[in-house]
């Protein structure tokens, strides 16, 4: 066997020093594999990636506390619309005749229609052919019935009820501010004003026929004061309409509001209607009571039970 050579220090030197530009070599490698993979990750940020035709954003969130989502399932924003500035013509052109009530038309005609317009601005002329109108309506119904409209007690029948008719439903041609007339003034008064047992005459719409009886009316005032006398003139307004008398009391009510804008104001009706007394159940001695409070009346109990016991139905 050969002998072995021994191991100086200048060959543990050579070695260590060998060994030590190794490490340097890899160390070197690895810190530029590490930059070219820094590199790389940049580029792939920068650069959007498909995956089955879904395009990938940089940002991703954490599919354990928030799951992802594709841009495009994110609602995109409405566009903002721009209001047009109203001009001078615009407000020239718009309808001063519609009140802020909810129930009442402020020119007097209350759920007006195309036939009430007509009645209110028809010349003579078109006056004539409308009685001539109801008048044939009326003759047609006489002859309907079994009469004889020749005969003597009904030749002047169909004029007579066709003028009768037209009084009877006189309202839809009276205008709430012609009555009014300006009869407001601030005299600083503030306690409950009544005006009560004020005598209603009107025709039910349903039947044809009339029911009567008493409206109470009652406000308190914010300083202004209207005339008496306008309101059992409103009362007529609206009762020589066809109606019923909850929307009667309802309109009362709604336009004394309106016109004098005072604290509160409350009306109450009963009547007797003959559409159940002439025919029907034929109860002959049944009255009907409705009310509408507005204002304080409604939000206060002891304002309105005061009110109720001044008109004596608080019994």
């Amino acid at each position: 066997m050969g002998q072995l050579e021994p191991i100086t220090d200048s060959d543990n030197l050579s070695v260590s020093s060998a060994n030590g530009e190794g490490k340097r070599r890899s160390k070197k490698s690895k810190d530029g594999r590490d930059k070219n993979s820094k590199k790389r990750a940049h580029a792939d940020d920068d650069k959007p990636s498909d995956l089955n035709g879904t395009r990938q954003t940089a940002e991703r969130r954490s599919s354990v506390s928030k799951p992802a989502r594709d841009f495009r399932d994110k609602p995109e924003p409405s566009p903002k619309k721009k209001k047009k500035r109203k001009t001078a013509d615009d407000v020239i052109a718009e309808p001063s005749t519609r009140s802020p009530s909810p129930v009442i038309d402020f020119d007097g005609l209350s759920r007006p229609s195309r036939g009430t317009r007509e009645r209110l601005e028809e010349s003579a002329e078109q006056k004539d052919e409308r009685m001539e109108k109801m008048k044939g309506a009326v003759r047609t119904l006489l002859e309907c019935v079994g009469e004889d409209p020749n005969r003597e007690g009904l030749l002047a029948t169909p004029e007579r009820y066709a003028k009768a008719m037209l009084f009877f439903t006189k309202g839809y041609q009276e205008n709430v501010r012609d009555i009014v007339n300006g009869a407001i003034f601030q005299e600083g008064h503030n306690e409950m004003v009544i005006v009560k047992d004020i005598e209603v005459f009107s025709m039910c719409e349903h039947h044809l026929v009339p029911f009567n009886g008493k409206m109470h009316i009652g406000y308190i005032p914010n300083n202004a004061v209207i005339g008496i006398s306008k309101l059992p003139r409103i009362a007529e307004l609206f009762a020589r309409r066809l109606q019923i008398q909850e929307r009667l009391t309802k309109e009362v009510a709604n336009v004394i509001m309106e016109v004098l804008q005072p604290q509160g104001v409350a009306v109450v009706m009963e009547s007797s209607h003959l559409c159940m007394v002439m025919r029907g159940v034929q109860k002959t001695t049944t009255s009907t009571i409705t009310s509408c409070v507005l204002g304080c009346f409604e939000q206060r109990e002891k304002t309105r039970n005061e009110f109720l016991s001044l008109i004596g139905v608080n019994r």
